[in-house]
């Protein structure tokens, strides 16, 4: 079955969700995977549907024009087989916060940390929070770490990072739990 990743973007207002997945639901489409956020004034999804009826982009037709018309963007993108999967990764999976002074830098500071030790990055969430006059700028990461690479090393290094920052960064396991 082919999978498309849906992407849409535009300014938040609300209905957005109900909107996008009417249309989906009357096309027989199931989503297999989304995300959705606001990012600044603008709400931002990605989806990853199928439908066994559609082959390729074409066949969704003029399906998302009431999106567009409402002043959204509306990209969809043919997965190439197999890209719909989530690929399995093997170690422990960490949840890392860093909190801090809003800056330049501190995606790439600590995501070049993270790469350098081949630790994958599965979800990455930054946001302004506090007042105008006081922002304090917050990341969020789940991250799983190769196998030899063990919390307590990552601890260390994040460690050192927030130090030459000045932000506070904290790491912690998140046990897998088995419903």
């Amino acid at each position: 079955m082919t999978h498309f990743a849906l992407t849409i973007i535009g300014r938040d207002r609300s209905g957005i969700v109900s909107q996008v997945t009417e249309i989906l639901y009357k096309l027989g489409c199931n989503i297999a995977d989304s995300s959705c956020s606001i990012l600044g004034g603008q709400f931002a999804m990605i989806l990853i549907i199928s439908n066994p009826a559609i082959k390729e982009k074409s066949d969704f037709g003029e399906a998302f024009v009431p999106l567009e018309e409402s002043g959204l963007s509306v990209f969809v993108r043919t997965l190439k087989p197999e890209g719909e999967k989530r690929p399995q990764f093997e170690g422990d999976i960490c949840l890392i916060s860093v909190y801090g002074a809003d800056k330049p830098g501190i995606v790439y500071q600590v995501a070049k940390e993270l790469g350098d030790r081949k630790v994958n990055i599965t979800d990455l969430n930054t946001k302004l929070i506090g007042s105008e006059t006081r922002p304090v700028y917050v990341m969020m990461l789940e991250a799983v770490l190769p196998p030899e690479l063990s919390e307590e090393e990552l601890k260390v290094i994040m460690n050192r990072l927030k130090g030459e920052m000045q932000v506070d960064i904290s790491v912690r396991s998140i046990t897998p739990v088995e419903l």
